[in-house]
């Protein structure tokens, strides 16, 4: 549904967006996540034909972003960041007016109004003025403007951004449920666990570049890289570590706040052998674990030193574009 290939926007020495290449297929719903100005709505931007790159391919619902932009437009629902609303409609009124926008006439405009605010819960504000809406209902209410033509593709740029934990949760509820619909979404955030538990892939992106993307599970793993099993003994854990050393297939055994680390070499490691030989030597096994590692780890990982590093290697006047050009 979705395709890049080196897609990149430069703007004199500085690459807003640098050789992306990524694939979502039908259904997806892919976590774009990045820190403010790594290059994430300009990627939005270029696949909602409303940039043009500098040079690189990108396709959406296979229609290129150079020669069909029309086609694009009308499969996609695009949701900035920051969107103006005309503050004395009324909600009902706000959505046919886009509703008309997208020439939906006759009695269909309301329906479909009333379709897209049900299935965002604001069915109940219908009559209530725009401006009376608090940010979390607004940003529902941008993204039941977005639904009015019932697009295959929706580029979401930080929808949760500004909303309470309360109405974050709700946004992700409702991510999953357009999912579940069958729509293809790319949403973007800089708040890294919000996305961990509903998106099925993920990418990672830092100053224009595409450092990491793939299934959540995968790409924590690659992180990770070797295992790290967690034992809690009753009893002397300096004791147990020492005899895990002499374990076949451990590469390296630690103590933290009185847990038992122990990295394997790899997964073929037979970690049966850890709790056996801890009994065997007549200590008492509370419980064993595989350490876990979150998206947010994983994200400090993958960066770890590039944005001081790319910070000193930033061309003369990159501070300004920031200030100027959102990335």
């Amino acid at each position: 549904m979705i395709e890049t290939v080196d897609l990149t926007k430069k703007y004199g020495d500085f690459f807003a967006l640098e050789s992306l290449t990524l694939k979502l297929e039908k259904g997806d719903l892919f976590g774009f996540i990045g820190p403010n100005g790594a290059g994430k709505t300009t990627t939005i931007r270029i696949l909602s034909t409303l940039l043009s790159p500098s040079w690189g391919e990108a396709s959406v619902c296979g229609y290129s972003i150079y020669t069909h932009p029309r086609d694009i437009r009308r499969a996609i629902g695009y949701m900035p960041d920051i969107f103006g609303v005309y503050d004395d409609m009324r909600v009902i009124e706000y959505l046919e007016f886009f509703a008309a926008a997208y020439r939906i006439d006759g009695p269909a405009r309301r329906k479909v109004a009333e379709r897209s605010l049900d299935l965002v819960d604001l069915g109940v504000k219908r009559d209530e003025l725009v401006t009376s809406l608090s940010r979390g209902m607004t940003q529902r209410l941008g993204l039941a403007r977005v639904l009015l033509h019932d697009p295959q593709v929706l580029l979401l740029d930080e929808p949760a951004s500004g909303l309470d934990p309360r109405a974050r949760i709700e946004m992700r509820g409702l991510l999953k449920r357009l999912q579940d619909l069958g729509k293809t979404i790319l949403v973007s955030s800089h708040i890294l666990p919000e996305l961990a538990d509903i998106c099925n892939r993920v990418g990672i992106i830092e100053y224009g570049q595409l450092l990491a993307q793939g299934d959540v599970t995968d790409l924590l793993a690659k992180v990770r890289g070797r295992p790290v099993i967690c034992i809690e003994v009753d009893g002397d854990p300096e004791k147990s570590a020492r005899l895990l050393e002499d374990c076949p297939g451990i590469a390296e055994v630690n103590i933290l706040e009185g847990i038992i680390r122990a990295t394997l070499d790899d997964r073929s490691v037979d970690i049966s052998l850890l709790p056996a030989t801890i009994v065997a030597s007549g200590e008492r096994l509370l419980g064993m674990r595989e350490e876990e590692i979150n998206l947010e780890t994983a994200f400090l990982e993958l960066t770890k030193g590039s944005l001081g590093r790319q910070a000193d290697d930033a061309p003369q006047g990159w501070g300004k574009l920031q200030d100027g050009q959102s990335a």
